[in-house]
This record gives structure tokens, sequence and C-alpha cells, in this order.
């Protein structure tokens, strides 16, 4: 088991953060958290995630019609932005990455069921993300508060990658923290059949 330092780092002591320091991130700490998340299961390899990094103000600026009102000054100020997308080809790469050749032939074509796939195993990846982030010493803030079909038309307008969600990357401040909102019992949200 991973030790209690770890959890807590993890997740049982980790926040959203909305507020970050102006310590840059760097080149490195992505690509580190990117070796951690590539890492992570997905259906037959697919590894369908791909991950758009906002640096610059102009390229934020683009986010700017698209974000919800509550987001837009964070997204604005925050070192980093990531677009979280999927690519809907995602099967092209199989041959490579799957050990069975015939895996390509399960997408390719397939309409709903490859676009379902590529977002299912994507959001998956991005949990991985988020966690890997925080593996590297990074915080970050997650969210759904913009326009997808925004964000699509102003990054990806030749349709094949889709954004999911966002997340604001940095060193937090810790300011704006409310207390942690409580979760759910295992005797809630949890069946042993």
């Amino acid at each position: 088991m991973a030790d209690e330092k770890t959890l807590d780092l993890l997740l049982r002591k980790a926040r959203s953060h909305g507020d970050f320091t102006d310590r840059p991130v760097t080149e490195e700490s992505l690509r580190a958290a990117h070796e951690l998340m590539k890492m992570g299961p997905t259906s037959a390899n697919s590894q369908p995630a791909r991950f758009v990094y906002l640096r610059s103000r102009e390229s934020r600026e683009k986010l700017r019609p698209a974000l919800a009102a509550t987001n837009l000054e964070k997204t604005l100020k925050a070192p980093m932005v990531c677009i979280v997308a999927h690519d809907l080809r995602f099967w092209e790469n199989l041959p490579r990455m799957f050990h069975n050749p015939e895996a390509i032939n399960w997408f390719r074509d397939k309409g709903a069921h490859a676009e379902i796939t590529a977002f299912r195993n994507g959001t998956l990846q991005g949990a991985y993300y988020l966690l890997a982030l925080r593996a590297v010493g990074l915080d970050c803030g997650a969210m759904s508060g913009f326009d997808n079909g925004k964000v699509d038309a102003a990054f990806f307008p030749d349709g094949r990658w889709k954004s999911n969600f966002l997340v604001n990357i940095g060193y937090g401040t810790g300011k704006g923290i409310a207390p942690r909102n409580p979760r759910l019992s295992f005797e809630e949200s949890c069946r042993i059949l």
C-alpha cells in the first residue's frame, strides 16, 4: 500500500486550486506528469486523451468566449491551462499500441462506438492526469464550466479532437479554498452483489 504521505498528496489532502502563484510551470514538470499518466490502463491500450497546453496570454484569450463567468478570471490568471481532449481517430495508433493487430477493426468506421470509447477512455486518462500533476508537485483545478463547442471551434476546427474538460495548473496559493465538502460513504455509494 502507498504510504500515508503519498495518499495525502494524491487524494486525502489534495484540493482543487483556483488561485496560483506566478511561479511558471516548466515543460519538464508537464513531461514528468505525462510519463506517469500514460501508464494508466485504457481499453485496448487506446490512449485517446490529448492535452493542449495554453501558456501564452494569447492562447488563453482564445478561451475567453467559451468560459463561464465563474471560471474566467482564474483561468486567464493561471500560469498554465490545459485542454483535456480526446482523439476520435485514436484507433489509427492501435496497430503499434496494442498486441492484437485486429484491434483497429474494433473501432475504425464504427461511429458512435468509437466516439464513446474515445470519450470514456479519454476521461479516464484525464483523471490519471490530475493525479499525475499532483504527484509531480503541481496543483490543479479541473473545470467543466465552459462551452465545449466554442473551445472545439477555436482549437480543434477539423473536428478530430473534442474537448472534455479544462485544468488550471500551477502552484496554488491556498487562497479561496472552501472547507472540504462531505463525501458519500461506502454504504451510500457502493453495493457488493
